[in-house]
């Protein structure tokens, strides 16, 4: 355990539900090591933020977003809440806005070892350098994917390819080949422009002067990709994850005030039946005729599923829901991922491979049938069924890695999974990886003792420059106007 005269560490997560809840997370593995933690959010945020450390002394404090944005509703403090992910830059470009609150703050809440915020949140790391506070950056991704991105952009391997489908060598990795589609618009272009490629560049060379960079992965399941980082390109990255293995425990509810789903799960394990995992994140939008699809191929696999979906999207499934009643359920409302997952009737997910859904289904040990939509989705695909093979991989029918999927592929890799020889093979190696995810988080792992190294690190990095000292505040909810 770390001593309790450690450095008090300032967390600012974006405001996203993907990127809040892994460095919620670590705020918790902080705590939990004696270290002073003060978690920055918007004052609509807060109450969700509040609520996941209810059980902790983890200090809160609210800063005002940025009211009359260009594009932003009123109110709207959570790209979740969007009218649509095309307003996504305005809002991240918006929350500049908040840098003179932050650094007020930061400087009634002396002294402040380290500053880590989310890769979207650079301008944070000016604010530790004008305060002489050092700043770790945080990217919700894999080692893998992070790699890939910079990689395109410095060497640009795949600028002579004619087609976004042509494979191209990734330098220094000669036995991985790539295309354009495996990276998201509009990075995939030879010549990529536009207000997302001027943001990422901007945060990129945020994080290039931070102090390092924070992974929620374990060194062993990417430990090539992270040494090359380490190496090549750089900050300093530190591997700290499966951070949803800090999630505290679910209390057993009393059997009558379960949600309907878990009576589901519990009634289909009863009868020795196995059950498949669909869900797509918060932000992944497919269309009316692809949900189509993955329902017609869902209903043709006659497996056991648990769909959860945006209720919003359901109207395009008249009658879907009765004629699968007695093998599959489709839940509406917020679910608890991990319970599920956890749930000894779950085994496997059909993911559109969002980091923390890939990390959560690795602590789980559930395989994963990978049906990625947007952002890294198609490289963490890559990873899942290629790299680590914990899982297999959906097919589009245009022959590339991006595009329609039809009933037929799904069905088909869906019984492949759950039924399957190959889906045998995943599940044996998905356990082992999940071993090795929880063993990298244990006391002695190689997450719990990176997380140790760090925090020592930031104790000699503020022990040997004396620019920030005062008083740390109590624990509770302050805010700031």
């Amino acid at each position: 355990m770390v001593a309790i005269s450690s450095p008090h560490f300032v967390i600012f997560p974006f405001m996203a539900q993907g990127h809040t809840v892994p460095l919620l997370y670590l705020a918790r593995l902080l705590w939990q090591r004696n270290v002073a933690v003060t978690v920055f959010t918007t004052p609509a945020n807060c109450p969700s933020i509040r609520a996941a450390l209810h059980d902790t002394a983890i200090s809160i404090i609210e800063l005002p977003f940025p009211a009359h944005v260009d594009g932003i509703p009123p109110g709207v403090e959570n790209t979740d809440k969007l009218p649509s992910m095309l307003l996504f830059v305005q809002f991240a470009n918006a929350t500049k806005l908040m840098q003179p609150h932050f650094e007020k703050a930061l400087e009634d809440l002396k002294p402040v070892g380290c500053i880590i915020s989310d890769g979207f949140l650079g301008w944070t790391q000016d604010s530790g350098a004008k305060l002489g506070i050092p700043r770790i950056g945080f990217y919700g991704m894999s080692s893998f994917a992070t790699t890939m991105y910079a990689i395109i952009g410095q060497e640009r391997p795949h600028a002579l390819t004619i087609s976004p489908d042509e494979p191209f060598s990734i330098p220094n990795f000669p036995k991985l080949t790539l295309t354009r589609n495996d990276f998201n618009p509009p990075f995939n272009e030879i010549e990529p422009k536009g207000p997302m490629v001027e943001f990422i560049t901007e945060q990129s060379i945020a994080m290039a002067k931070s102090y390092g960079m924070i992974l929620n992965s374990f060194y062993k399941l990417e430990a090539a990709y992270t040494d090359f980082w380490n190496r090549c390109i750089g900050p300093k990255a530190w591997c700290v994850g499966p951070l949803a293995e800090a999630k505290p425990p679910v209390l057993l509810a009393e059997e009558s005030a379960k949600p309907k789903w878990r009576h589901w799960l519990d009634k289909k394990l009863h009868n020795g039946k196995s059950v498949l995992y669909v869900a797509f994140g918060t932000q992944a939008e497919a269309s009316q005729e692809q949900l189509l699809e993955i329902a017609n191929g869902l209903e043709q696999s006659k497996v056991n599923f648990l769909w959860v979906i945006k209720s919003k999207r359901l109207e395009i499934l008249q009658g879907f829901e009765e004629r699968v009643k007695d093998r599959g359920i489709i839940v509406k409302e917020w679910v608890d991922q991990m319970e599920i997952l956890r749930h000894e009737s779950v085994k496997g997910f059909l993911s559109h491979c969002g980091w923390n859904s890939v990390t959560e289904s690795m602590s789980a040990g559930v395989p994963i049938l990978a049906m990625p939509f947007m952002a890294e989705q198609h490289l963490n695909a890559r990873l899942v069924s290629e790299e680590v093979g914990v899982g297999l991989r959906i097919m589009p029918c245009n022959g590339s890695v991006r595009g329609f999927v039809k009933s037929s592929e799904v069905e088909k890799r869906v019984k492949e999974l759950m039924q399957g020889t190959k889906g045998e093979a995943v599940r044996k190696k998905m356990e082992e990886v999940g071993e090795a995810a929880c063993d990298a988080m244990r006391e002695g792992g190689s997450s719990w003792e990176t997380l140790d190294q760090l925090i020592h690190d930031i104790s000699n990095y503020t022990r040997l420059t004396p620019l920030n000292h005062g008083l740390v505040s109590e624990p509770g909810t302050v805010s700031v106007s």
